[in-house]
């Protein structure tokens, strides 16, 4: 014969069986669960990460070439001419151009190893961002906050929720090369620009994931109008005829 009472204490027994099994259960599924959303969201993490370090290093970038004692010249000025080439030839005077490069390449590294050691004076201040100058200081790296909101694009967020941190650092020493750009303009007449290509390699940390990026920046050393004696026949190429004949006159020696 049972009774009410021991069927109770079954019941608790069974649960206090349970117990032990449900605590651990519990702890991973919650595990589990944040696993699996930091594994959906690290791509977007990653790319609004890269997004930032390129403004950030882009901005230290234009600090640097601010900070510069020369100005962009004009094209004419960095042309050497030799009376013994045909007309139109032309060449640029490498000895500028080279110490312009030299100048630039200097000034953007001292500006990122600076950016890299906290000097806040070299970041774009922003609401959204939140800079840490002790870490940058102790571990080297450019190190700032965005809040889970605004990284995750949830305007119900926004600025709230927790913050993560992004962390990004120069790879390797800066690269300069000389880039030159032509373009036609009207007749026998070309616009020329001497530009300065950099090339930041820097490689951005969040939370458990890396990605190297590359910081590309374009500044001009020199520009303008380079014009060459107007030929007596202008055809645009191929087997048209001549478009535009230039009259000229004929001296008679007889």
């Amino acid at each position: 014969m049972r009774f009410h009472g021991q069927v109770k204490r079954k019941t608790r027994k069974k649960k206090r069986r349970l117990l032990p099994l449900l605590l651990p259960g519990f702890l991973i599924a919650i595990a589990l669960f944040f696993y699996f959303v930091n594994m959906r969201l690290t791509p977007i993490y990653v790319e609004y990460a890269e997004v930032q370090t390129k403004k950030i290093a882009a901005h230290v970038i234009s600090k640097a070439i601010n900070s510069r004692s020369s100005e962009v010249l004009d094209i004419n000025e960095i042309i050497v001419t030799n009376p013994n080439e045909p007309a139109g030839m032309v060449k640029f005077n490498t000895e500028i151009i080279n110490r312009a490069m030299a100048e630039i390449h200097g000034l953007v590294e001292a500006h990122l190893e600076q950016a890299e050691a906290g000097n806040l004076d070299m970041f774009p201040m922003q609401k959204d961002i939140e800079y840490k100058p002790e870490e940058m200081e102790n571990k080297g790296g450019v190190v700032f906050f965005v809040p889970i909101g605004q990284a995750t694009n949830i305007p119900l967020l926004g600025n709230l929720g927790p913050k993560i941190p992004i962390r990004f650092h120069v790879i390797g020493d800066v690269s300069a090369t000389v880039q030159t750009e032509i373009k036609e303009f009207g007749i026998n007449n070309a616009y020329v620009e001497v530009n300065i290509l950099l090339k930041v390699n820097v490689q951005i940390i969040v939370p458990l994931a890396t990605r190297t990026s590359v910081v590309e920046q374009k500044i001009p050393v020199a520009m303008g109008l380079i014009s060459s004696p107007i030929p007596k026949i202008f055809n645009k190429g191929g087997d048209n005829p001549p478009q535009i004949e230039i009259p000229f006159s004929i001296t008679d020696d007889e």
